[in-house]
C-alpha cells in the first residue's frame, strides 16, 4: 500500500510537471514565439522568459520528469522486492509449522503405540466398536 501510494503521488508530480512545463514549453518553441511577442503591457515584458531561458525551463523539466519516472520505478522494484522477502518467510514460517506438527503427531503415535503394546490381550490391529 505504501508503494502504490508512493507511486501514484510521484506519477501525478511527473505529469503536473510534463503538462504545465513541458507541453507549454515545446508550443512555445514550435510556434517560435518567445517573450516579448506575448507581452500585451510592459510589465508582462520583465516576467515573460525569452528564448534561452525557456529551453532551460524546459530541459529542466525534462531532468526532473525523468527523475520522478526512475522513482517510481525504485517504488516498483521495492515493492516487488518486499513481496518477495514476505512469500520466502512465510514458506519458511509454513514449513517450520508443518515439521513441528509431524514431529508431535510422530511423537504422540509413538507413545499410543507403546502404551498399547506394554497391555496384555490387546495386540494386533484395534478397531473402535460402533454403536
Amino acid at each position: 500500500m505504501l508503494f502504490d501510494g508512493a507511486s501514484l503521488v510521484l506519477y501525478m508530480c511527473g505529469v503536473t510537471v510534463y503538462i504545465a512545463n513541458i507541453v507549454k514549453g515545446l508550443r512555445l518553441a514550435s510556434a517560435g514565439q518567445y517573450g516579448a511577442e506575448l507581452a500585451t503591457t510592459p510589465d508582462e515584458k520583465e516576467q515573460i522568459l525569452g528564448r534561452e531561458d525557456s529551453l532551460k525551463v524546459l530541459s529542466a523539466s525534462n531532468t526532473i520528469l525523468a527523475l520522478v519516472l526512475v522513482g517510481i520505478l525504485v517504488l516498483q522494484a521495492g515493492q516487488w522486492y518486499a513481496e518477495r522477502k514476505d512469500a520466502q518467510e512465510y514458506e519458511s514460517l509454513a514449513k517450520g509449522k508443518k515439521g513441528e506438527k509431524e514431529s508431535t503427531e510422530a511423537s504422540a503415535t509413538s507413545g499410543a503405540s507403546t502404551a498399547t503394546a506394554g497391555k496384555p490381550g490387546r495386540q494386533g490391529s484395534q478397531r473402535k466398536k460402533s454403536n
